[in-house]
């Protein structure tokens, strides 16, 4: 089976072919935000990051920043910095460059200001849109493609519809040789055993153990019990009442084959079928870890509602009830409410969610990508000065 992609010169394969304005400190988000809008067709980000880094979360950032800059989604990035920071373009650049990235280089400082360097930052972004724009699509067999999952804003109907139709959808990727990538580590917790007695090694099951325990002793150093504290207000308004309730819940996204791997925020997986990323729950920073990761596209469920979306990968919106559906239709892709009014299987949303996933990496747009939503965070490791 095939999707129609962007095959990049080091291999890799794209579902878009986006021309990407990086300011890698947020001294330079404005002047980066300047410059994309100056050059329709190109996006760029904000972010607070860049400058004060220590040791892992210095390390940490710019892994995540050259995950996401060297995206195959991307065509080309052009990287923007101040001149004085921690983190600076050129460092980015010589990673990406391992990776045989497109890119280009502009300091605010050496430019001589911000107008200058909008002026200069526009004829780069327009070479490199008119370097893009000669790529065409090509067929790609579906086992290059990984997909990231997440949920937002969940309530009682996102494990009964939303999460196993988006499962059933996962596990069909999987048998095609696909990736899939389930995150969220937080709302792991309580499903731990599920998970565990899925995984395809002691190793993989002893990662799992790892990863949501220190999420529970980070929690309880800051004087927080997770399992109490959690659902957010919004879930329960939504009906969950439990942490295991919500997690049990949430890692049916993931479908029901075996786990082969468990990687770090932002770390590329090794292993292809199911594999769990480590990170938190917060909805831009897990679709952000999972672009850095290599998800070419992302499924996103959710039962109250969220407009979120992402730059440089298509982020396909699942609802778990017709509700909310009818009520931020601009915004959902696909309503799994259908399951529960008897209308549809879950058998059938599932095989409707797979091919949306095959016709948005073949091209078709979302509604997050219509409306614009280009939400961008990095996990922070709390490691600044």
């Amino acid at each position: 089976m095939n999707f129609m992609g962007y095959r990049r010169k080091n291999g890799n394969v794209g579902t878009r072919n986006r021309v990407l304005v990086f300011p890698t400190v947020i001294c330079a988000s404005s002047v980066a935000d300047m410059i994309s809008r100056a050059v329709p067709g190109t996006v760029s980000v904000a972010h607070p990051h860049g400058c004060g880094h220590l040791g892992e979360e210095k390390e940490h950032i710019i892994k995540t920043m050259v995950g996401f800059c060297s995206h195959p989604n991307v065509a080309g990035v052009l990287l923007v910095g101040l001149g004085c920071e921690l983190i600076t373009p050129e460092l980015v650049a010589g990673k990406i460059a391992k990776a045989g990235q497109r890119f280009e280089v502009l300091s605010i400082q050496a430019e001589g200001g911000t107008t200058a360097t909008v002026e200069k930052g526009r004829t780069l972004a327009a070479g490199l849109l008119e370097e893009a724009a000669m790529a065409r699509r090509e067929p790609v067999d579906i086992s290059e493609l990984i997909l990231g999952t997440n949920c937002g804003g969940s309530d009682t109907l996102s494990g009964l519809t939303a999460n196993p139709a988006l499962g059933f959808a996962a596990d069909m990727l999987v048998d095609e040789g696909g990736t899939v990538l389930l995150t969220e580590t937080p709302e792991l917790i309580g499903a731990e055993d599920t998970l565990c007695r899925r995984a395809a090694s002691e190793a993989v099951e002893k990662r799992i153990r790892e990863i949501t325990s220190a999420t529970e002793a980070i929690a309880k150093k800051a004087g927080v019990d997770i399992r109490t504290s959690e659902p957010s207000p919004g879930n329960k308004e939504g009906g969950l009442t439990t942490l295991e309730e919500k997690s049990l819940g949430a890692v049916l996204k993931g479908g029901t084959s075996t786990i082969r791997q468990v990687v770090d925020y932002a770390d590329k997986p090794a292993e292809k079928g199911l594999v769990i990323m480590d990170g938190p729950a917060h909805d831009a920073v897990s679709n952000t870890g999972l672009i850095a990761a290599g998800a070419q596209v992302i499924v996103f469920t959710t039962g109250r509602g969220t407009p979120l979306g992402a730059p440089i990968a298509p982020v396909i919106k699942v609802s778990s009830n017709s509700g909310i559906y009818r009520r931020m239709k601009e915004n959902i892709d696909i309503n799994a409410g259908d399951i529960l009014e008897g209308e549809v299987s879950m058998k059938s949303i599932g095989e409707r969610i797979f091919q949306e996933i095959i016709e948005v990496a073949s091209g078709k747009a979302t509604k997050a990508e219509m409306l614009g939503h280009n939400e961008f965070a990095i996990h922070s490791l709390g490691l600044s000065v």
